[in-house]
């Protein structure tokens, strides 16, 4: 990130050299000078400079033109040179948040008069995965261990990914996965279609089966069964199936929208009703439903997996089913605020709401607290089943240090970058369930606290060890491991 003073310092830098006339060098974020070629006499602080040529360095299979998409100016706009300076860290983080490149630097190239010409310089990530594929299937490790590390709950096979596959920041994947899960998934998106690049589109295909399901929930923890508890070896307790259809929208450079349509098919067992007869409404053990989604994010953040500047809005509405058996309505928001109070300080809070109507709803669609980024830190040993829900993780972050370790030299590889964090944190949380609530933690307020070390890296990879307490008066050490790449 570019720095305020830095700013400053480069707006300074700019100006003597295009008085004086000197060779150019590029801004980068900790060195930003810059210097030019012609001499000409200094001009006003308001005096406007037309945006010449954009040089673009190292992209060998992105596409010029997906880069120069998220450029706040074009070729022949006029501005003033501290506009221009100033932008060139938006610029980075717009670009490292496309999940394409390790680093990106940004240089006032060349003075030709009053026009300036711009040098962008990226070093891309490897974009190929043939890789193999294990994974533990549990929520986290907390929930991993009270399992007693069971290998049995590992998914593994085949995770063929390949981002950037034609240069269009598009992704096809391919899993083939067995283990805990037998799964099948095909998909592909291109979210930068058209003259404009606002447009996107996607599709994929999934075939799942499972031997265990959690069908229910007791004393706010998952209860499993598995197929080889009932004596029906081989056999599997939910089979699904889906198919879905993506279109995506981009007007501008912060804000995205996408609509998803997909038709599910889901079979379970006669068994899981037999341990949970509300698994679906009206004893159904087939059911095949339509889904329409929308979701609308706004991106002004610095860094998307690790923020510390900036502020992120995210809305969504989907509509599961439109029969009695399945009709669900779901709204819900996330923010994300972040900003620096002081040298290497950050203050960083994440609000979430979400309401799912009617209120009765099957075992089915009651998952919300304690699943995906819906989780309060010093309660992963549990889950709080709901219809509603808001959750607040307020966290103030110190900078200890940030450092580069060589690695592959020569290449666009040649360091790998830590930057490691202290932290302290509390949230709060709510849910509710007017039907099912049975279990403690629903209808009642909860809130945890603690601290802990965050190590932030290369590839979107975030580590994550925390020392919490919660409103029960447990408290623990725990591990959390996130990386979207």
């Amino acid at each position: 990130m570019i720095r305020k003073s830095d700013k400053s310092l480069a707006l300074i830098f700019a100006l003597f050299a295009f008085f004086h006339g000197r060779a150019m060098t590029v801004l980068s974020e900790k060195h930003p000078v810059v210097y030019a070629r012609d001499s000409v006499p200094v001009p006003a602080p308001t005096h406007l400079f037309e945006i010449g040529k954009t040089t673009i360095n190292g992209n060998r299979i992105t596409r010029g033109y997906v880069i120069e998409r998220e450029l706040p100016f074009k070729a022949g706009d006029s501005l003033t040179l501290e506009e221009i300076t100033e932008s060139f860290g938006k610029i980075r983080e717009r670009l490292i948040n496309t999940r394409l490149f390790n680093e990106v630097e940004v240089s006032l190239k060349e003075f030709r008069g009053y026009t300036i010409d711009i040098r962008i310089d990226v070093k891309e990530r490897w974009y190929i995965f043939p890789l193999p594929y294990v994974r533990p299937v549990d929520r986290n490790f907390t929930a991993w261990a009270e399992e007693h590390y069971s290998l049995k709950r590992f998914d593994y096979g085949l995770k063929y990914s390949q981002y950037n596959f034609t240069g269009r920041n598009d992704f096809l994947r391919v899993w083939l996965i067995t283990g805990y899960m037998k799964e099948v998934e095909l998909a592909y998106d291109r979210p930068n279609t058209g003259k404009e690049l606002k447009h996107g589109f996607g599709g994929g295909f999934l075939y799942g089966e499972q031997e265990e399901l959690d069908l229910a929930t007791y004393q706010n923890k998952q209860v499993f069964v598995n197929s080889d508890s009932l004596l029906y070896a081989g056999k599997f307790m939910q089979e699904q199936m889906n198919f879905s259809l993506r279109y995506y929208y981009r007007p501008g450079l912060r804000t995205r929208h996408f609509l998803r349509l997909s038709f599910n098919n889901v079979k379970i067992d006669s068994a899981v009703l037999v341990y949970n007869p509300y698994y679906f409404l009206n004893n159904r053990r087939n059911i095949f439903y339509p889904e329409l989604s929308y979701l609308i994010r706004y991106n002004n953040i610095d860094y998307v997996p690790y923020p510390t500047r900036g502020f992120y809005f995210e809305g969504g509405l989907l509509k599961r089913g439109i029969t009695a058996d399945m009709n669900m309505w779901q709204l819900n928001t996330k923010t994300s605020e972040a900003f620096s109070f002081a040298p290497k300080m950050y203050f960083v809070s994440e609000d979430f709401g979400l309401i799912r109507v009617p209120f009765k709803q099957p075992f089915y669609n009651q998952q919300l607290l304690g699943y995906n980024d819906y989780y309060m830190r010093g309660l992963e040993r549990y889950v709080v089943d709901g219809v509603a829900c808001v959750m607040a993780r307020n966290t103030v972050l110190r900078e200890l240090t940030h450092f580069d370790v060589p690695f592959m030299r020569g290449t666009a590889h040649d360091h790998i970058p830590f930057h490691i964090y202290a932290k302290a944190y509390v949230d709060v949380g709510y849910v509710y369930d007017k039907y099912f609530n049975l279990n403690s933690m629903v209808n009642s307020p909860l809130y945890t606290g603690g601290v802990g070390i965050d190590v932030v890296t290369f590839y979107d990879f975030v580590f994550r060890a925390e020392f919490s307490m919660n409103q029960l008066g447990e408290k623990g050490v725990f591990f959390h491991i996130r990386n979207d790449f």
